[in-house]
């Protein structure tokens, strides 16, 4: 979930990608036909009856079949939530669109009143979707919205650009559209610009300053317990970055000849970083079907339907990150501008401060999120907490079991807390 991540040094040479990937496309398709094909025919409980081997080859056919796939944007798919033991309707609306971001409402039928809460979704590679578990957890006790980003592959070039400062104004603008008395959560990367608005709004006494404000896993000051993301940033030039890894989207694309990052490259870095597990996962997968276990397969079908959905960003967002946040760790160091204006989190004072950290985190170390609160220093000491979950990864404070179990709860506490 982190920006700065660069993919492993034989997947550069590709040189400009956009083309070699519509290739691929092209020859992967019939052996993805194949594969479905065939793995339908395997699935059958006829095939299974008379060929003890059917499932075996059914699950053969059904990872080649995901190995070859397209995976598009996921739906949130979240059409109920249940509050106070009741089965509620949700809806998704759209409440303000804007070129690059819509901010996405999911509506409940309740007339009972909960805390408005602003999910600020990572924008990092990943469609917003990847919070699927995190929105699920905090509707039945919150009116939540949530940043639903827009591949930059689709934005045409003549909507404009988008860089970090466009991204804190958003976050305001946001704010502002949900009203007074909000409160907010960056999941990961967004933990930066969510705290540089927040501190703009303070120090300007705007009314729509949220009453909580939560950073979750996020690279606060990666100078602290550096992991393999952040050193990269620290071991080459920005104009690496660049000359490496920013393309062009073709003409006949939406976006055509908007700079990006391609989100493959993102997916390609992550994926190298735990080349190994996501091996076992998938072998892990052939197992379950094999065996029948269909929550086991459905769980991974779920997480890598998301993992593998992948989405460009804006080249000069890309690279302003880069620079401001992992390279010369502006923030941290109270050097940090929004257009050439300081941002000074000492304003904050009437927003409460929550932060959590994984133990087992190897994309944002511990300790880097937990750093907002020296920053943070006009805020008493009992509107702040800091939460350490020691058993779980990047991921897993914001999905899965200990997400639902442990965080959210306390979460869910501490915005009640401070209403």
């Amino acid at each position: 979930m982190a920006v700065a991540i660069a993919p492993p040094r034989g997947l550069i040479q590709l040189g400009r990608m956009y083309f070699p990937i519509a290739w691929s496309r092209s020859y992967a398709w019939p052996m993805n036909a194949w594969a479905t094909a065939a793995k339908t025919f395997w699935s059958h409980p006829l095939a299974s009856l008379h060929l003890p081997l059917g499932r075996h080859l059914a699950a053969g056919a059904e990872l080649l079949e995901r190995s070859t796939r397209h995976y598009a944007k996921p739906p949130f798919a979240l059409e109920t939530t249940r509050i106070e033991g009741s089965e509620v309707p949700v809806r998704e609306e759209v409440t303000l669109r804007t070129p690059f971001c819509d901010l996405l409402h999911f509506r409940r039928e309740t007339s009972l009143q909960h805390p408005k809460l602003l999910v600020v979704a990572p924008l990092s590679g990943h469609h917003a979707s990847l919070l699927r578990d995190t929105v699920a957890a905090l509707l039945p006790d919150h009116d939540v919205y949530v940043t639903d980003w827009v591949d930059a592959r689709l934005v045409p070039l003549a909507r404009g650009s988008f860089d970090l400062d466009d991204y804190i104004e958003l976050v305001q603008r946001f704010l502002r559209a949900i009203g007074p008395g909000a409160h907010v959560l960056a999941v990961c990367q967004p933990a930066v610009p969510v705290l540089a608005a927040v501190s703009l709004m303070a120090e300007d006494g705007d009314a729509a300053a949220p009453r909580t404000m939560t950073l979750m896993s996020g690279p606060v000051d990666p100078r602290v317990n550096p992991t393999a993301p952040n050193r990269l940033a620290t071991t080459r030039p920005l104009s690496w970055f660049e000359s490496s890894l920013i393309q062009r989207v073709p003409a006949g694309e939406p976006g055509g000849m908007r700079l990006v990052y391609p989100g493959l490259l993102q997916l390609a870095a992550f994926v190298s970083m735990n080349y190994e597990r996501h091996l076992d996962a998938h072998w892990q997968l052939y197992h379950a079907l094999v065996d029948g276990a269909d929550e086991r397969a459905d769980a991974h079908r779920r997480f890598y339907d998301d993992y593998f959905a992948v989405m460009d960003l804006p080249a000069e967002y890309y690279l302003q990150t880069i620079a401001t946040v992992f390279q010369r760790h502006d923030l941290p160091l109270g050097r940090m501008l929004h257009r050439r204006r300081a941002v000074r989190p000492e304003a904050i004072r009437d927003t409460a401060l929550l932060t959590v950290e994984g133990g087992k985190d190897d994309i944002t170390g511990v300790g880097q999120t937990r750093a907002a609160h020296a920053l943070c220093s006009s805020i008493p000491d009992d509107r702040r907490e800091h939460h350490l979950q020691p058993d779980v990864g990047h991921y897993g404070t914001f999905s899965g079991r200990r997400w639902r179990e442990e965080i959210a709860p306390r979460l869910r506490a501490f915005i009640r807390a401070h209403m």
